[in-house]
């Protein structure tokens, strides 16, 4: 999902002092980049940078990166060359301007980012933003860029400042792992984010108390494999996710608990059990398949089959039978056959799915699958494309409908498109939008589900919330 900060959950333009300088961070793609974007919006706190709302009043711009989606790269040099306007215009009003790109595509394209965009300040991957402070001093007195694209010796978690601004609404991203061992032969992560590493889980729940302490109530843990979740724990042991979401719920007091993104094999059986026993845990699941064929499958090295995929499903069901799940699916893999696309159409009436992503393949260059035969044409993946984006919405619209008339707590995060209307999320990670004050921004309260829409919900409070 790409879009341009600020993002839900980011933080928010702040009051600029005379003495404080403007930075403006613009976030492509997942949940974790929001999470970067925070964390180097704290990194650069200390020097005197607060959070601005338009390029055009930074003296620092931070494009933070997506490697995933089609044309990546070329995305970026486009944005770039509207920042590039942005700085030379400043410049004619005597005001310099550090321009930044960070993330997938500056630890991928880094070398080409400064060839073709020399007026780019400072290349950084996703494992060096900790030195962010460094790099803007050595872009200050040097003449030429900084890049920082090597994948450093220390993990990057323990040099970040203690604290984090918390964002508003209730709810915050916290990164628990990175990287991925998995090479899914369509996948840049394993190139771009390094090998599968686990925070300490001492420096996560420190990291959560945070964060409550601030008013958060809801918490989603990151990774790029986040089930694959192995960290040190305080009592000298490996700690899995189940356990650590049982800390954070019973110790911490985090009233909501989500995670993602998950991989299929790495679903053990306390996580399954969690889910069962542990109300905190959102009754929602993004559990990626990408294929219901087992040869493409096979094909993209994800190693489980379509029907340990549905095993796996049946067992989270029966510990948690309200659990919605939502996944990602990649049609015209290389060698992908119609028969191939039937078995993904098949496996998708089986299970029935909340919310989905689904993409067309596109080659990503230095991938075992973009220098694969059988190319399938882009005429042949428009078509299943649309098919299948077709099942699934109907699939969305029905679960979405069978809310209606439902009971459901939510979390209020902000305001409502329209004057007097506040906006949240149910349980199973739905949009919903109720005429409410803003003092309920940052709590739950219960709603009457009574409208749906095309991507959210309508309600209103219930008569227990107008009293309280």
């Amino acid at each position: 999902m790409n879009s341009l900060s600020p993002r839900p959950g980011m933080a928010q333009p702040e009051p600029v002092t005379p003495s404080a300088r403007g930075l403006h961070v613009i976030t492509w793609g997942c949940q974790m980049n929001v999470y970067d974007s925070e964390r180097m919006s704290d990194v650069l706190r200390p020097l005197g940078y607060r959070a601005v709302g338009t390029p055009d009043a930074a003296d620092m711009i931070i494009l933070n990166t997506c490697h995933i989606r089609d044309r990546a790269a070329e995305k970026v040099f486009s944005e770039l060359g509207r920042l590039r306007l942005v700085k030379e215009e400043r410049a004619t009003r005597g005001m310099n301007t550090v321009l930044a790109v960070a993330g997938c595509v500056a630890q991928a394209e880094g070398r080409e980012i400064l060839a073709r965009a020399p007026y780019v300040d400072i290349v950084l991957g996703p494992q060096t933003y900790h030195r962010l402070p460094e790099m803007v001093a050595r872009a200050a007195r040097a003449a030429g860029a900084v890049i920082e694209t090597d994948f450093p010796v220390e993990q990057k978690f323990d040099f970040l400042p203690a604290e984090r601004v918390a964002p508003a609404g209730g709810a915050a991203f916290l990164t628990i792992q990175e990287g991925c061992d998995k090479f899914c032969s369509f996948c840049v992560v394993p190139y771009t984010r390094g090998a599968e590493s686990s925070r300490p889980a001492a420096a996560v729940l420190a990291e959560a108390r945070r964060l409550a302490a601030a008013g958060v109530r809801e918490i989603t843990l990151l990774g790029q494999n986040v089930n694959a979740y192995h960290g040190e724990g305080p009592d000298g042991g490996t700690w899995g996710l189940a356990r650590l979401a049982r800390v954070l719920a019973d110790e911490v007091g985090i009233e909501r608990i989500r995670y993602t993104t998950s991989h299929p094999r790495d679903m053990e059986d306390d996580l399954i059990a969690a889910h069962g026993d542990l109300p905190q845990l959102m009754p929602f699941l993004h559990l990626p398949v990408q294929s219901g064929s087992d040869r493409v499958l096979a094909a993209m090295n994800r190693g489980h089959t379509a029907d340990e995929y549905r095993v796996l499903v049946d067992r989270l069901r029966s510990a948690r039978p309200d659990l919605a799940l939502s996944s990602d699916f990649i049609v015209g893999h290389p060698g992908e056959t119609d028969a191939d696309f039937a078995d993904t159409m098949r496996l998708i009436r089986d299970i029935g799915f909340a919310q989905a992503y689904s993409f067309k393949y596109s080659s990503r260059p230095g991938t075992p699958a973009a220098g694969a035969g059988a190319q399938v044409p882009e005429d042949v993946k428009d078509a299943r494309l649309q098919e299948l984006q077709a099942i699934l919405r109907v699939q969305q619209d029905t679960f979405n409908d069978a809310t209606v008339g439902r009971v459901t707590p939510v979390l209020f995060t902000g305001r409502g498109r329209k004057p007097g209307q506040i906006s949240g999320k149910s349980p199973w990670l739905q949009a919903v939008n109720v005429e409410g004050p803003d003092s309920l921004i940052g709590r739950v309260a219960n709603v009457d589900i009574r409208h749906t829409y095309t991507n959210s919900l309508g309600g209103v409070l219930t008569e227990e919330t107008d009293r309280a």
